[in-house]
């Protein structure tokens, strides 16, 4: 049975809302400030083929990940039994980095599994060489965490996990919120059988996947490119300091997308390399903005899109490679070599944005405001100026590209840990002038309370964010450690009364200004 127009707008948004109340579960009960108040978390809905039926809007980088953790379980053996929970992070195993766990529920439709209802969040501390594990010049995977393969979600495994890393009640916390919302997507699903019929739900699924495929290789077919080529840098990998190349060739041909990175620099000895999933995943995220607002985002679009890269390199890095910053970092300047070969194909994307997503990570032992008498860790993504496209300037101060977090409230950063916020502010002037300007980047100062560990992985202090057609470039971003510039990936040791600054990018402008 085909679904008409109506009924197919009404599936769509009964599948997309039960995606957006597992997120809302995982966010009103996690623990963490990071989960909490950043949202730094997603969730999807997937059939019982591991086809994503509908997401909820969150995080980039995550979301399109998310297809290769649900193969990675059904990969198991035995194959998952309805109601059953599974945990990972591996990123060559259906992970993007190992902050980011993601649990996987097998729904119980009727006795058998009727599909997967999933969440990935990124807990603030999984263990590893430096609090937050996110340490800056780690040189493999080892020094970045504890690696959780595709496993049955049991106490046991819990406890394991746990064990660790520098928060265990915390992150306790963030797992059970998780649980929860995977639960909440079973019930979302079984509820949507209940009014309408096993048979009848699981043809609007496969409708909606036909459906947005079909609108993505007709909005691709009237795109059209071949030959569209750009190179962009990673600014050092946190061990050496030299310049990294990307580089992407892309083909749009019988409206598929092509993204083809020979010529990407190999693997590197620091953390900036990342599974293939996150490179597929910046490419599903430049596709998505040339499609029509009401393409449903699902499996069907990631049918006309295809990624290739020689195994090995940055893009497409083997284990034991070290990961932390390729999920966050490269997969920004992934969409920044995307965005820059379209444009030059005379395509009218942005110009590029901030290109970074400025991490900074904080942790201790001992003297956490919150008394709990364990370890402490902090970790957010500072926003920044996004660019300016034909016809409207860019947004300032926000998360862009691979990103879609919010800030954290100055009240709750200084409640849940011994850091004082000095400065917040927009970074005026920062973004590219243009007929459309970019948009601003902002300023953030820390003050440390307690002696404690930093790392700072950040890009776009070297190299500008380019603007487009004719639009001047956004101000290269800054960190600043008692006065002195540090190197874009850094990690110290704080002692208190120390103080970081960050002045993150601005966005590039587009078109030469009036």
């Amino acid at each position: 049975m085909t679904l008409d127009a109506v009924a197919l707008e009404v599936m769509g948004h009964a599948f997309a809302a039960v995606a957006e109340e597992m997120g809302l579960v995982l966010i009103h009960s996690a623990l963490s400030p990071n989960i909490r108040e950043r949202r730094d978390c997603s969730a999807a809905l997937f059939d019982a083929d591991a086809a994503m039926i509908a997401q909820a809007a969150h995080i980039p980088v995550h979301l399109g990940a998310l297809a290769e953790s649900v193969a990675a379980v059904r990969a198991l053996g035995p194959p998952p039994r309805p109601g059953e929970t599974f945990i990972l992070n591996d990123p060559f195993t259906g992970g993007s980095h190992l902050p980011d766990i993601t649990l996987i529920g097998a729904i119980d439709i009727a006795g058998a599994v009727g599909g997967y209802s999933v969440v990935r969040a990124h807990h603030s501390d999984v263990g590893g060489m430096q609090a937050g594990s996110m340490p800056a010049g780690a040189r493999e995977i080892f020094a970045e965490g504890v690696i959780v393969p595709p496993l049955l979600f049991t106490p046991e495994v819990e406890r394991v996990l746990l064990a660790n890393v520098r928060s265990p009640e915390t992150r306790r916390g963030d797992l059970a919120a998780q649980r929860a919302a995977v639960e909440r997507g079973a019930d979302g699903l079984r509820a949507l059988t209940t009014r309408y019929g096993w048979v009848a739900v699981q043809d609007a699924a496969r409708d909606l996947m036909d459906y947005a495929e079909r609108r993505t290789r007709d909005a691709l077919g009237r795109i059209g490119a071949a030959g569209l080529t750009a190179s962009d840098w990673l600014e050092g990998d946190g061990v050496d300091d030299a310049d990294v190349p990307i580089t992407v060739r892309i083909d749009i041909r019988e409206g598929v997308f092509h993204a083809d990175f020979t010529g990407t620099a190999p693997a590197v000895r620091g953390n900036l390399n990342c599974p293939l999933a996150v490179a597929r995943s910046a490419a599903l995220f430049v596709v998505r903005t040339l499609l029509p607002e009401d393409v449903p985002t699902n499996a069907g679009v990631q049918r006309a899109v295809r990624v290739t890269a020689p195994e090995g390199c940055l893009v497409n890095a083997r284990h034991p490679s070290a990961v932390a910053a390729g999920n966050v970092e490269t997969s920004q300047r992934i969409v920044d070599t995307l965005f820059l070969a379209l444009a030059r194909g005379g395509i009218p994307v942005p110009a590029q944005g901030q290109g970074t997503m400025n991490n900074v990570t904080f942790g201790g032992l001992g003297a956490q405001g919150s008394g709990l008498g364990e370890g402490w860790t902090y970790y957010e993504t500072i926003g920044g100026g996004q660019g300016a496209s034909q016809g409207a300037p860019g947004p300032s101060g926000v998360h862009v590209g691979m990103s879609n977090t919010r800030n954290t409230p100055v009240e709750v950063l200084e409640m849940e840990s011994p850091l004082r916020v000095k400065t917040y502010a927009m970074r005026r002037g920062s973004g590219g002038v243009g007929r459309w300007a970019g948009g601003d980047g902002v300023i953030r100062e820390f003050a440390a309370l307690a002696p404690m560990e930093l790392s700072v992985l950040a890009e776009r202090r070297r190299h500008c964010p380019a603007g487009a057609a004719g639009g001047g470039h956004g101000a290269a971003g800054r960190t600043i450690l008692n006065g002195t510039p540090l190197a874009p990936k850094a990690s110290t040791r704080l002692e208190p009364g120390d103080v970081l600054r960050i002045e993150t990018p601005g966005g590039g402008g587009w078109g030469t200004p009036e």
